[in-house]
């Protein structure tokens, strides 16, 4: 590849002028870069915090000035629109500077190389991205104590600037962080931003829990679209305090820090070292938001539970992803006047399903939110994808609006496979919508268990499961069976160690309503769920553990 120059086929979109038109006509998308945000509250309120970690704040003004200057050393050696800037490090005030200089200047940030990733994984990332800059921090990495990750990228072609990082502590400066790329800047010499709000700013690659991660291609506009509409729905301005549980790696903990710039409020890293206080750091940070896990929100409960005498008052609101919410943890929550957002999105199009902050619990715990105002969903046919459904059916849920991406990087085939006909983005979830526009999920299209015939939707069997109040997490899926073809096991993580019956598991489905059709036949007791890199389980893993035969299910009944 000649350098500057990018090849057409990787940055193939579904941009088209009709697109184009709908979203700036209404207003959902701006003739604004994340970088003029950013940009306009520097000038502001300069001296409003930015960023919060554990050492420091990073108030607005430093944060342009370091996103200017990162810029401009980029620029300086070669790097023009629409090239690629890898980050693989833990969540940390740099990440959101190398974001802003890419919104700046027109390149692609990949922020989305996660810890549990191999030096190998990054090379093969790097490589498939055709990165020209890296930033990482220094021994960052599931093998970087075995693997020199410095000899590693030495051979790569394609990058031209390497910036290491050192691991975060008191005595860490701004100063020389990026081999002293952050120097005051010389505007006199520095590019005039490139205003690409509808370009590609922000490339993300999927979880890979089907398969093959799939490299997602984001703008500005698609990206503060989804932000303006939950910072609106959920009350979010520049006094607010967002923390995110999630890494800034994952698309939840991005997501919130894009929320953090869209209103001008503070953003809290989450890297506590293991052992400290949580709510303390929620209580001396003033936190508004939290962004997290169900497993996040039980170890909250926790701590809060422990000490009684720890008031939150600050605290309004909790968004949970990865997985239902536990009907006890939403009980919990909301009786502290913290009021937990359960939704649905994926990385191709954001958060685009949340319940409102006025909501009810049974609303939280049985669905997924209604679509925000930049954002429609569909209902169709299973078997064919342009049958539209009518209310209350299940099918697969598909999606458009202006927070739907702009294509899978460089795989123009996978782009055209995952739209019907008439352009709605197919999600390979299946779901169905109720009379209030409310969308209940019920399991992947490929996750479907077929018992002799008899589909099994294994959301319903979670959903039901997790709120067993001895259980922690929850995974159903097949079990291969000579006569009827499959059928469902519950893999669980126990909350404590006390004996815990299975047997009573099945009356627990049957009081919550689990039709006898539908009931686990098998049971897998785990330490603990394999998990990608964002947190979503790994249910192929369990699958090929017991087919390895290093898991054994237990009958549950007479089979």
């Amino acid at each position: 590849m000649t350098k500057g120059k990018l090849e057409i086929s990787t940055l193939l979109t579904t941009l088209s002028p009709e697109r184009l038109a709908r979203h700036y006509a209404d207003r959902h998308w701006r003739d604004k870069t994340i970088y003029d945000h950013v940009c306009d509250y520097a000038e502001q309120t300069p001296d409003a915090p930015a960023i919060h970690d554990c050492f420091r704040t990073i108030d607005y003004s430093t944060l342009r000035k370091s996103a200017d200057a990162l810029a401009l050393d980029l620029y300086r050696r070669g790097l023009r629109a629409g090239q690629r800037v890898a980050v693989w490090s833990p969540s940390r005030f740099e990440t959101a500077a190398t974001l802003l200089a890419c919104s700046r200047n027109g390149y692609v940030c990949c922020s989305s190389l996660h810890r549990d990733h191999t030096v190998g994984d990054i090379v093969g990332l790097i490589d498939r991205m055709r990165a020209t800059a890296l930033v990482f921090e220094v021994g960052y990495g599931a093998d970087a104590e075995r693997i020199d990750f410095d000899a590693a990228i030495k051979s790569m072609g394609s990058l031209s600037c390497i910036y290491k990082l050192p691991p975060l502590s008191e005595t860490t400066v701004l100063a020389p962080l990026f081999d002293g790329c952050f120097k005051d800047v010389d505007q006199a010499i520095q590019p005039n931003p490139v205003k690409t709000p509808d370009a590609p700013v922000y490339l993300a690659f999927t979880s890979g829990s089907s398969g093959e991660p799939k490299g997602v291609l984001h703008s500005n506009n698609t990206l503060l679209a989804n932000s303006r509409s939950i910072t609106v729905d959920w009350n979010m301005n520049a006094q607010s305090v967002i923390y995110s549980m999630s890494p800034l790696s994952h698309n939840l903990g991005f997501g919130a820090m894009i929320n953090a710039f869209t209103v001008g409020g503070a953003l809290v890293i989450h890297d506590l070292v293991k052992g400290n206080s949580l709510v303390d750091r929620l209580a001396d940070t003033g936190t508004s938001f939290l962004f997290g896990v169900p497993t996040h929100a039980i170890d909250l409960l926790d701590e809060l539970e422990a000490r009684p005498e720890i008031k939150l008052d600050k605290l309004a609101g909790f968004r949970i992803s990865g997985a239902a919410v536990p009907d006890h943890v939403c009980m919990k929550l909301t009786e502290r006047a913290i009021m937990p957002q359960s939704g649905y999105g994926m990385t191709e199009a954001c958060s685009h399903n949340y319940t409102m902050p006025d909501d009810n619990p049974q609303r939280i715990m049985t669905t997924s939110g209604c679509t925000c105002d930049s954002y429609e969903i569909q209902i169709f046919d299973r078997e064919n994808q342009d049958e539209v459904l009518p209310a209350g059916e299940v099918g697969q849920i598909g999606g458009r609006g202006a927070s739907l991406m702009l294509g899978y990087f460089n795989d123009q085939a996978a782009t055209e496979d995952a739209f019907n006909t008439e352009g709605w983005f197919m999600t390979g979830d299946l779901g169905w919508v109720d009379e209030a526009g409310y969308i209940r999920i019920t399991g992947r299209k490929k996750d479907v268990i077929i018992r002799g015939g008899h589909n099994i939707f294994p959301a319903r069997v979670e959903g039901l499961a997790i709120t067993h109040d001895r259980l922690k997490q929850v995974a159903a899926f097949p079990v291969a069976d000579e006569r009827l073809g499959e059928r469902v096991c519950l893999a669980a993580v126990v909350i404590d160690s006390k004996p815990f019956d299975p047997s009573d598991l099945l009356f627990h489905l049957e009081k919550e309503g689990l039709s006898k059709y539908d009931m686990p036949e098998f049971f897998l007791k785990l330490e603990a769920m394999p998990l990608t890199a964002s947190g979503k389980i790994l249910k192929r893993k369990i699958v090929d553990w017991v087919v390895e035969g290093r898991v054994t299910p237990r009958p549950l009944r007479a089979n």
